[in-house]
């Protein structure tokens, strides 16, 4: 006795297409296969694949390309961004995808949805924070800092770069009418990417003029915890105002009670506002830039601070800790970065030391001292024994109060210690 089957196959071929189309798509990335063994960084969730670990690479790709990583025995491992550089890849996500602006617009809501748990989106107090922190967001070589309505861009690579456009529609569909302006600060960082030392002055790719994206704005001005500041995007260091600090100073407010306080590299002066806000008798705002003072006392007045609450000079910080006779009971020290790179370290370190020993001598018995460190090159372990040397220098006896670090508004994956960039400690002098 005999069976006979009759088997009907029913082909869905619009989906088949939908899958044609977007395995095709991942086939259009370039590849770059890794040496053998050198894959474990990558499955241990580290964004950046060195140079060194690569083996061979498609003929075809260009700087700032969408690559698709594979170990050695083909093995998909990651996409990302690839450079010319010391820092070969920047991986965005571990999986395969077509990268498009659906994709880029999820990574923005990702970041966003962060912002708004941690009460900054929606606040009272606060209308400016960091949107995209680097790879803290999966978005590695992007910065994008919110002011009030105006979302100031910074790349640090070119594959960020090329992909602004689909940036700038995203932040519009993100906040809507919420946003005035997009201005791209891009120029500077640009021009001294690892990348671009490899290329001739004259690469068009890296003439990078900043400007707006989107409409217009003029400066603007923001809230932080309740004081008020000018942001000039288009003439201030970075993209304008130093966010990350914005824990650091609620510290130094609460500190700043009955003391003479000095700030040094003062930049725009929001450490003096928080100071006398929270009832220093006297700050002296001291930085290098005319220009820096000039917004520190507009901010003063933005915030109804008297005059007579506050003393400036424009002084190189160095030269004017060591010939100044005047005592304090409390200094801020949070100067630019040291060392931009491993290689410098030493010279670095060196600065530390003798820029904190020329502080704690400023200081009155019982003094604090507020002193930070943004050079990514140096580890926070590093940061603290150039403290401990400066404090023997001294001859001073120096406890540690607090531990401090950039806000949460600057994550840090947990799998790239690198991206903890800002070290800082509260120090008691006796």
């Amino acid at each position: 006795m005999g069976f006979k089957f009759d088997v009907k196959l029913v082909i869905n071929l619009p989906s088949i297409q939908v899958f044609y189309d977007f395995f095709r798509k991942m086939d259009q990335f370039p590849s770059v296969i890794l040496k053998p063994g050198k894959e474990a960084a990558v499955l241990r969730r580290h964004p950046w694949i060195f140079s060194g670990a690569i083996d061979k690479k498609d003929n075809t790709l260009k700087e700032g390309d969408i690559v698709e990583v594979f170990s050695s025995d083909r093995k998909f491992l990651a996409t990302g961004h690839f450079m010319e550089g010391s820092i070969a890849v920047k991986v965005f996500s571990f999986l395969r995808m077509a990268a498009g602006f659906d994709f880029w617009l999820g990574r923005l809501k990702q970041a966003f949805e962060l912002r708004r748990k941690i009460g900054l989106t929606d606040s009272l107090s606060t209308n400016a924070y960091r949107l995209v922190f680097s790879e803290g967001d999966e978005m590695p070589g992007l910065i994008i800092d919110w002011y009030n309505g105006v979302a100031a861009i910074q790349t640090h690579s070119l594959g960020m770069h090329n992909i602004k456009p689909m940036l700038v529609d995203a932040l519009k569909e993100l906040y809507g009418e919420k946003l005035v302006a997009v201005y791209d600060k891009s120029a500077e960082t640009m021009a001294r990417s690892d990348s671009r030392k490899h290329h001739q002055r004259s690469d068009v790719r890296y003439q990078i003029a900043d400007g707006f994206l989107f409409q217009n704005a003029a400066n603007v001005e923001i809230l932080e915890t309740g004081h008020k500041f000018g942001v000039d995007f288009v003439n201030g260091q970075k993209t304008g105002f130093f966010l990350d600090q914005r824990s650091n100073r609620m510290f130094a407010q609460f500190y700043a009670k009955d003391r003479l306080v000095l700030n040094t590299f003062c930049y725009s002066g929001a450490f003096t506002v928080y100071c006398l806000k929270g009832g220093a008798t006297h700050v002296h705002s001291v930085d290098s830039s005319k220009q820096a003072i000039g917004w520190t006392k507009e901010n003063l007045a933005l915030n109804g601070l008297g005059e007579n609450l506050h003393s400036e000079e424009v002084a190189d910080v160095k030269i004017f800790l060591r010939e100044t006779r005047e005592k304090y009971n409390m200094i801020i020290l949070d100067p630019p970065a040291f060392a931009k790179t491993h290689q410098v370290t030493n010279n670095a370190l060196h600065a530390y030391v003798q820029l904190n020993a020329s502080a704690i001598r400023r200081l009155e018995p019982g003094g604090l001292l507020f002193t930070f460190s943004c050079s990514q090159a140096i580890s926070r372990e590093m940061f603290r024994s150039a403290l401990q040397a400066a404090a023997i220098e001294t001859g001073r006896n120096v406890r540690i109060l607090h531990h401090l670090s950039q806000g949460p508004d600057h994550p840090v994956s947990i799998y790239h210690p690198e991206g903890e960039y800002l070290k800082g400690l509260i120090l008691e002098v006796e």
